[in-house]
Parts: C-alpha cells; structure tokens; sequence
C-alpha cells in the first residue's frame, strides 16, 4: 500500500446541507469536525506506508473512524457501515454522500501499521495538542490516575484444558505449515483427544483419572516435540509460534520426562504468574488478583485532568501486564507526561502507587509531588506496642546511630541494598543493652538477637514519615478525595467503550485499543463542555438516600 498525502478536503456542500438538515441542532461529530476541523493529517502516518504501490485509504480518515468506532463501541463491521450510511459520520470525515466507504477488513490492516510503526501514541497526543492550541486544554497542573483490570480476548482455562488446547493449537498449526510431515507421525488416537476444543464439561471428573489425562497428554507432547526437535526434522517446524508455546507450556507443567514416564507438576510446583502461560493464544495474558478480582489478561492505568474550568481530559493511558504492580508504573506515567508537556505539580495517586522512593524521586526527577497516602507500618511492634514502632527511635543522620524509646544507642549502621535492588539502612543495637531491657518482650521476638532496624535512606525515611502523620489531617483527604473522581472515567470507559475487556490479543494491540478508547472519550467530553452538559453527580440508591448524615 502507497500514500501520497493530500491536503484535508472540505465538507462536501451536499454532505453538508443535508446533515445540517438532519440534525438542526447539531450533534456530537458535526460539533467535533467544526470545533477541532480532522484532528490528523495525512502527514502524521506517513512513515506507515510505502511510496509505491495500490493507493491506500486516507490515514487521517481511518485514524478518525477507529476513534469513532470506540465512542460508540463497533465492531470493526459496524464501523465500515456506519461510513457508508450515517451522515454525521460523513460530514465528520469529508465524505460525499454517495461515497460507497471500504472493505472493514481495511480497518485491522491499519491498525497493525500503527503497532508495527510504533504510532500508537500519536493519536492521543495529536488531539491533545489540537486542545491546547484551540485553548480548550487550560490546565494541567493537577491530575490523577487509576488502574483498573482489564480481561484478555481469551477463554480462562484451568490446567488441563491448558495441556489440551495447547497442544491441539500445536496440530493446528502444523497441519497448516507442515501437513505431510504431521501425517507421517499422527497417532489415531489423537482426532479423538483434540480434535475438538478440549472443554472441562467433557473431561473427566475424578482426580485420578485426570491426572491420568493430564500425564498422556504430556507424554504426546514430548513425543512430539521430540520429533520436531530431531536432526532430520525441518528447521521451519521449530520456527512455528505455537510449537514454541507448547514448548514452554510443557516446562511449566511437567518434570523432565525419565524413561520415558512423564509426571505432571503439583500446584504448588507451578510458575509463578509472572511467568506461567494460561492460555496458548495470548502467551501475554497473565492470572493475576487484586482485592476481590480475579482475572487472566492486563491492567489498564488511567491518567486525567483534574481542573474545576476545564474538561478531564485523559492526558495517558498505560498498559500492563496484570502482574505488573502499581508502584512500578509512575516512573514511566511521569516520563511520558515530561514528553507530552503536561507534566503536573500535584499527582493523586491511591495507596498502591505511593512509595517512599517515589515521593522523593518524583519531586526531584520531575517536580511532581505526589499527592496519595503511603502504607502503615505492617510490623507487630506497630499494631500492639506502637511505642517501639520504627517511627519512635530517633535517627541521628550525621552520627548514623539510632535511639530507641528507652534512650539506647544503637551499635552498628550498614548501608546496602535490598533483593529489589533499593537501598536501605540496617541498624543493630547491643546485645548488652538490648538483653537486660524490661521491655524486650514488647520491642523483639527475637530470642537471643539484640533489636534490628531497617530504615530507608534519609530522604526517604523523612518522606515517608512526614507522610503518615499528615494523611490523616481533614487539609490532606480533603485534596486527596478527589482522586476518587477518576474512577468515574473509568466507569465511563466501561459502559461506553467496554473498556475491561480486551478485544484482540497481545498487549501491544490491547494498548492500542486503550489509545483509541482514551481519544474517543476525550471527545465525548468536549462536546459534553461545549454544550454546558455539567458532570454527573455519585449514584446512591434510594435506600442509601435514607442514610442519616453525619456532622
């Protein structure tokens, strides 16, 4: 496919009279289209596409309807025919009304441009800087982000139906690259155990004799790979992905095969989430759980303007694996901001963000000062003998000795890393002060070892410190509630977008269905803010109403 960029036509003047007719008061694409003009040019995506070539359909067109087709939920079918037959979807792309729109097979086909281009980000940042130069963009200083689950385009499966499909995807996929080769080496048996989506209805039911199906299905697994990996054996086959997958899935889930005899690996032998393979047609979709949730594919980080004189604008949106934790993100959140210029004073973040080393980092890499409150400190002495919590021995920076509530000093001070590579501060106190103390039961469970502390480096330990005492202070969780506004954007990405569920497989695309989510709601909030639509208040039930309210 070739481009040759060309200038943004203008709305046809037939396409226009007749939707200026059809919606006399306007509506959400015409006032887009007015307001902002297209939002991309031809020029954003050139670098997509080749010079030579069957002409491609209009880049900034197709960006549009992707955007589109998020604001009102399509499939990619529905999309295409909402081009050809809708009128404000006309006047917002340009189009003559007898204009017989596209295959919508032309809409995955530019989307995989887009990942393989690495232009995801473009459609995000080009409105937002349409905003700012439109003077619709005011404000940035204040902003705050979420994390919500996201569930993969894949059926959840437990072990054995992992074994199954695996390896039936496997057989699929050779009969494919490779059909004679497979013919050659198939066992009878095998149109019988997978040739058909292995489903838990139909497996069996006593333990015994699934782990007896588990084991054979190992041992068809080995014999095949086997097979693949001999010298005579094509180099293709072991190039195949799902020879790969069914590779790796076997590591997982079987002991090394002795004589022939395959055991299949107890629960408690298994891999990590991080790293365990739950289904072989998204590898990347991980089991993960948070709270009372438990789900098989990513997590979705939402950053939004919070300004009481502009619209909430969501200014980035991060993907994850789900077994990436939410602390690990506001480095690479604050990054992106710093590129996109929208870099803010004040971050509201909740618990699970808000770490010791990034209150300090954040402040000195970027000037942002997170805003969210830190976790309590989860030793014993804290929740029963709060007078010898780490927080009431006093820390003498320059001498680096400790003092512990009874006056002790401490006699040893060692700076080192933790297992995650953070620094930190070990500190010893004697063993002749701490043995005859009367009150070594309530500071140490330690039998015969003095008191041990560990601290973080200075800054930190200051930050985290001043932080427990003022986030509980009525000036503190007034600013820090209005974090919780932003889980209305995603309730809004949810019923609007179906934002918790994945349509395509792969973090990469499900990134980039985020991407398209983020602009289309944009959108719908500017048009809500042209039009003076206020925000939606908090639903309560009628019941909750009947609450007496507190003074």
């Amino acid at each position: 496919m070739s481009l040759h960029p060309k200038a943004i036509p203008p709305v046809p003047e037939e396409t226009s009279r007749v939707a200026r007719a059809a919606f006399p008061k306007s509506n959400i694409y015409l006032q887009i289209r007015d307001t902002l003009g297209s939002i991309y040019v031809d020029e954003d995506f050139a670098d997509l596409f080749s010079v030579k070539g069957q002409p491609a359909q209009s880049p900034w067109r197709l960006a549009l309807i992707c955007v589109m087709q998020y604001m009102e939920n399509l499939s990619d079918r529905q999309a295409a025919d909402a081009v050809r037959g809708r009128i404000d979807w006309k006047y917002a792309l340009s189009l003559p009304l007898e204009d017989s729109g596209f295959d919508f097979s032309v809409l995955s086909e530019f989307r995989k441009r887009l990942i393989e281009g690495g232009s995801e980000e473009l459609l995000l940042n080009r409105i937002l800087e349409q905003l700012r130069e439109k003077g619709l963009l005011k404000g940035h200083k204040r902003q705050r982000t979420d994390s919500t689950h996201i569930l993969a385009a894949i059926r959840p499966l437990n072990r054995l139906e992992t074994l199954g499909e695996t390896f039936r995807a496997a057989l699929n996929s050779l009969a494919v690259v490779a059909p004679d080769w497979l013919a050659k080496r198939l066992r009878k048996d095998w149109f019988d155990l997978y040739g058909r989506r292995v489903e838990n209805y139909r497996l069996p039911k006593l333990d015994s004799e699934r782990e007896a199906l588990g084991n054979q299905m190992g041992k068809d697994g080995f014999g095949l790979l086997k097979k693949i990996y001999a010298k005579n054996a094509p180099e293709l086959l072991r190039m195949i992905p799902a020879v790969e997958t069914l590779r790796q899935v076997w590591i997982q889930q079987f002991h090394a095969p002795i004589d022939e005899k395959v055991k299949w690996r107890s629960p408690s032998d298994m891999p990590p989430s991080t790293i365990a393979i739950h289904s072989p047609y998204d590898v990347e979709a991980h089991y993960s759980s948070k709270r009372s949730v438990n789900w098989v594919g990513y997590k979705a980080h939402v950053t939004e303007i919070w300004d009481e004189d502009s619209p909430h604008f969501i200014t980035h949106v991060h993907t994850t694996l789900s077994t990436v934790t939410d602390e690990t993100v506001v480095e690479p959140i604050h990054q992106a901001l710093s590129e996109k210029l929208l870099k803010p004073e004040e971050h509201l973040m909740d618990l699970g963000y808000v770490t010791a080393g990034h209150l300090v980092s954040s402040q000195e890499n970027y000037g942002v000062e997170l805003i969210g409150p830190v976790r309590s400190d989860p030793s014993w002495q804290a929740k029963h003998h709060p007078k010898f919590a780490n927080s009431n021995f006093q820390i003498d920076w320059e001498k680096q000795v400790a003092i512990c509530p009874l006056r002790h000093q401490s006699k040893g001070w060692v700076e080192k890393n933790d297992s995650k590579g953070q620094p930190i501060i070990n500190i010893r106190f004697s063993q002749y002060n701490c043995g005859t103390c009367p009150s070594r039961s309530r500071c140490t469970r330690a039998k015969t070892e003095p008191r041990g502390l560990t601290i973080h480096t200075k800054q930190e330990y200051i930050a985290l410190h001043s932080r427990r005492e003022i986030q509980h202070t009525p000036e503190f969780l007034r600013t820090y509630n209005q974090r919780a506004g932003i889980e209305g954007t995603i309730s809004q990405g949810v019923r609007r977008s179906a934002l918790r569920q994945s349509r395509y497989i792969g973090l990469a695309k499900t990134h980039l269905q985020h991407i398209f989510m983020a602009v289309g709601l944009n959108l719908c909030r500017l048009d809500a803010w042209l039009n003076g639509v206020p925000l939606a208040p908090s639903r309560y039930s009628r019941f909750m109403i009947l609450k007496p309210k507190t003074s």
